[in-house]
């Protein structure tokens, strides 16, 4: 049986998410990888890092209606590496682990999506949304 809870909790849950990311003492990076995804957490091992955007401070506005929307990041004007963004990795800014994020296009219903996924050395990233649905929302 699935445990359902109520909005209230299931926002706060997600602000945890944005005071994860602003606990350094700058914003919070996301990292852009090709695949294939760790498990969450994990060590990097064969994944190429594509570029690293910065969550604006604070990173997300208070969750409400069991939703978090980022605010705007900001983008990577010079991608690391050529490849297909698969997924991503959120750090505080002391590159402490918070989160791994679904990645894709535009209207691609992913964790975070992107302007485009196929990513070009020295091209720009830019991340045209993200959101993060919690529980039963």
């Amino acid at each position: 049986m699935t445990i359902g809870l109520s909005e209230s909790i299931r926002n706060a849950r997600l602000d945890l998410i944005t005071a994860a990311l602003d606990a350094g003492t700058t914003a919070g990076l996301l990292q852009f990888f090709t695949g294939p995804r760790p498990a969450t957490g994990a060590a990097i091992t064969s994944q190429t890092l594509l570029g690293t955007v910065t969550f604006a401070s604070p990173a997300a506005p208070a969750a409400a209606s069991g939703v978090l929307t980022f605010s705007p990041i900001t983008q990577d004007s010079s991608a690391d590496a050529d490849g297909t963004a698969v997924w991503a990795r959120a750090t505080d800014s002391a590159g402490n682990f918070v989160a791994d994020f679904s990645v894709g296009g535009n209207g691609s219903g992913e964790d975070i999506e992107l302007n485009i996924t196929t990513i070009v050395t020295g091209g720009s990233i830019s991340v045209t949304s993200g959101t993060i649905t919690a529980g039963n929302a």
